[in-house]
């Protein structure tokens, strides 16, 4: 089906390539740096940057290149589309936004760069829904609106087994007053305005865990919502919480577990858990 509207997205988004292949949506990656190797993050294998990481290697996220983007948006304006919208990370854990400005400024059709202030399946759920809208035949200003409600409404849950990742690559924002606790404490983040930002502390990894899980069943209510459980390097955890998220949700309308981008990977660290709740 032709479309008018087209939709970009960056691999924060944590889609997985068959489901951006069905749905038409084209995603410019991040790159990450191992050492002194970088690649797209696609091209990077996870165990390969799990083992740097626990090496203590330099470990760096590179947003796309202008070029990246200009190349994109001008295929798709050589294919007809009459619009753009490119859904992106934070500006404030990114200057992918920036990028995609800047080369927004360059192409023949319009392109409306959208800063959704957080990452994640936060994301990949408001892609999705805005690809839909436009494979349905939806003019900009349906698939743009669809977008900004699905992230405006979303919320991130976020745990990690340390914050020492977080601190290294400069992400840590105002969960910086956290570092240094006792090592017991396990602390829960979530996104606020574009930043990652304490939500508790709990003693205890399974305890908290349980706490994000409280959370994630408060957030979604009796409202109809997709949930997506998300994980680096820890498939086993993050199985587990989906059955429990399964039992204790309500109204659900897709569940997904899926393992997060590596340029996520590479500032939470191995063993990280979140829990996207985004209502529909």
């Amino acid at each position: 089906m032709y479309r008018r509207v087209a939709i970009v997205t960056d691999s924060t988004a944590c889609l997985p390539a068959q489901l951006t292949d069905r749905l038409g949506i084209e995603v410019v990656q991040i790159q990450v740096r191992i050492g002194d190797h970088t690649d797209d993050e696609s091209r990077i294998p996870v165990p390969d940057l799990v083992s740097a990481m626990r090496a203590n290697v330099p470990v760096a996220t590179i947003p796309p290149d202008p070029n990246a983007f200009f190349w994109t948006y001008n295929e798709l304006a050589a294919q007809g589309v009459r619009s753009i919208v490119s859904v992106h990370v934070s500006s404030r854990q990114s200057a992918t936004v920036e990028a995609a400005r800047e080369a927004a400024a360059k192409v023949r059709v319009p392109v409306h760069v959208i800063d959704t202030h957080t990452c994640g399946m936060s994301i990949g759920y408001a892609v999705q829904a805005a690809a839909k809208v436009a494979e349905a035949g939806g003019n900009v200003e349906k698939v743009l609106a669809t977008a900004q409600a699905r992230f405006d409404r979303s919320t991130e849950l976020i745990y990690v087994d340390t914050l020492e990742y977080l601190r290294r690559g400069g992400r840590i924002g105002a969960a910086a007053a956290l570092v240094g606790g006792v090592l017991s404490m396990k602390p829960l983040l979530t996104m606020a305005d574009g930043q990652i930002t304490p939500l508790d502390k709990v003693i205890g990894a399974d305890r908290a865990l349980n706490r994000m899980i409280d959370i994630a069943i408060k957030r979604a209510g009796t409202d109809t919502v997709d949930v997506a459980v998300e994980h680096f390097d820890a498939e086993e955890k993050a199985s587990r919480l989906l059955r429990t998220l399964r039992r204790k949700v309500p109204n659900v309308r897709q569940f997904m577990v899926t393992q997060v981008s590596s340029a996520i990977g590479a500032h939470v660290g191995p063993g990280a858990l979140g829990i996207t709740v985004s209502p529909v």
